[in-house]
């Protein structure tokens, strides 16, 4: 197959694919068809990819037939869930694209405080179902995003202090593997391959159902005080103090902006979905410096939730960059000033998401995110609409990576990663990646799935044994 050229590949592709639609309740489409263009599209802008085909699924028995298909066929894999991985890993040339987009069940058990939730769901989906019931799971800050991807690579967000991460409520799933085979991961059923779903990213199966834990969520007091470039230094010094003496219910991020391209401005926003008595004594800090605006307030946790979409404008070219910092002293915030005043895109930013409480307490080794320990998140998050401004933007967003190294600690956050090197892949899994190669090695011993942050597994031919996912009227 090696000698096969891509447009042979294609051809040979389309005519198997063609054999594949007896099987599927969902739709496929190949390159011409109405609805492939849309369907190959994903968040970032700067990908272009063409897929030899896309098979939209509508169900687990889809999922099944498409990777079926793409083992059978020899291409290249990549699952489209929501698609904004800012790596564009959801599409490739020339291969199969899974997308499950239009797998967006959310059923809520208001007893137990649990939801089971389709792969194609985004946070705003499963926020508008468990809110209904006045409950949430910690998901991230951008109520598009899809949750699949968020979740299988940590899910940092407004709940963390309190509730952890989305991955550390993931309860169990099901998965299709490289060999075709439907598991359940669990405390009872593959309990490594739930492990190892906690963080660590697509590279095991297609999951094709979660079912997460849910909390007592209401209304919160949530919003944003905001800043001038005079107070800037002043800001990023308060919030560090601020931040490092949060309770676990009062979580916090910080951003740095040029609005309309002018000058710098700090906003401080926060999430306190605790007692509302005690929010004037906590908060006060951050007013006693003055903001030239307070958006704080109560507000339900949706609204919260979707505050930062707009912050997202469809279209735009994203190059980011990320690591962790834990300590926000004088020179780290002469590199963060110096920077955002050349800034070249205005609707680009810094961004430090506070991770705390009781995602910080897990044991780095008892899921397969390891980044734990109170630190923040730092992006540099460069979008900008012109591709002709690509050049520019990227030059700027790695000269402030640079800057930042002295102050980033070994690790990285997956879900920021773009195409940045087995090195950087190693440092997003830490210390579990040994650990998770070995998992790979068992569940996709041929890297089928490895259009992803990829773990490469050990050996070619393992002894692999499954427990079989239990017929459906038996469930």
């Amino acid at each position: 197959m090696s000698s096969e050229t891509g447009v042979e590949r294609r051809t040979r592709a389309a005519v198997a694919a063609r054999r594949l639609t007896g099987r599927l309740r969902g739709k496929l489409l190949l390159p011409g068809a109405d609805g492939y263009e849309p369907a190959r599209r994903v968040f970032n802008a700067m990908i272009d990819r063409h897929p030899a085909v896309v098979i939209r699924c509508d169900t687990s028995e889809d999922v099944l037939a498409g990777v079926d298909f793409a083992r059978a066929q020899h291409l290249p894999v990549t699952v489209k869930a929501g698609g904004h991985g800012v790596a564009g890993r959801a599409v490739c040339d020339g291969g199969a694209m899974l997308d499950l987009s239009a797998m967006k069940i959310v059923a809520v058990d208001r007893g137990q405080r649990t939801a089971v939730v389709g792969p194609g769901v985004t946070l705003r989906d499963l926020d508008r179902e468990t809110q209904s019931f006045g409950l949430a799971t910690p998901t991230g800050v951008v109520s598009m995003t899809g949750l699949s991807g968020l979740a299988l690579g940590g899910g940092l967000g407004w709940l963390n202090g309190l509730y952890g991460l989305t991955c550390d409520n993931l309860m169990a799933a099901d998965v299709v593997t490289a060999s075709g085979a439907r598991v359940v991961a669990s405390d009872d059923e593959n309990p490594e391959l739930l492990w190892g779903l906690r963080g660590g990213g697509g590279n095991f199966g297609v999951v094709t159902s979660f079912q997460f834990r849910l909390h007592p969520v209401g209304t919160v007091l949530g919003g944003a005080v905001t800043y001038p470039a005079r107070k800037a230094r002043a800001a990023l010094r308060l919030y560090h103090e601020f931040a490092s003496a949060c309770p676990d219910e009062l979580s916090t991020a910080l951003s740095l902006s040029r609005p309309g391209g002018g000058e710098a401005a700090v906003s401080i926003a926060v999430c306190y979905p605790a007692q509302p008595e005690k929010a004037d004594k906590l908060l006060q800090p951050l007013l006693s410096l003055g903001p030239e605006a307070n958006g704080i307030q109560p507000m339900s946790y949706q609204t919260l939730q979707s505050a930062a979409d707009e912050g997202f404008p469809a279209g735009q070219h994203h190059y980011w960059k990320s690591g962790y910092v834990t300590d926000i002293d004088d020179a780290l915030i002469d590199v963060f000033l110096d920077h955002i005043t050349r800034m070249p895109s205005p609707v680009s930013g810094i961004g430090l998401q506070q991770l705390h409480g009781v995602a910080g307490r897990v044991d780095p080794s008892a899921t397969a995110f390891p980044h734990r320990g109170d630190r923040y998140d730092c992006l540099i998050l460069s979008q900008w609409p012109d591709p002709a401004d690509s050049e520019h933007n990227i030059a700027w967003t790695n000269e402030l990576f640079d800057a930042l190294q002295p102050f980033l600690g070994s690790g990285v956050y997956v879900n920021n990663l773009g195409d940045e090197g087995d090195q950087r892949t190693r440092q997003a899994y830490g210390h579990n990646y040994d650990r998770l190669a070995a998992l790979k090695t068992q569940y996709d011993p041929t890297n089928l799935f490895r259009h992803n942050q990829n773990i490469k597994p050990l050996s070619a031919t393992p002894n692999v044994r499954h427990r079989l996912h239990p017929p459906a009227d038996s469930r």
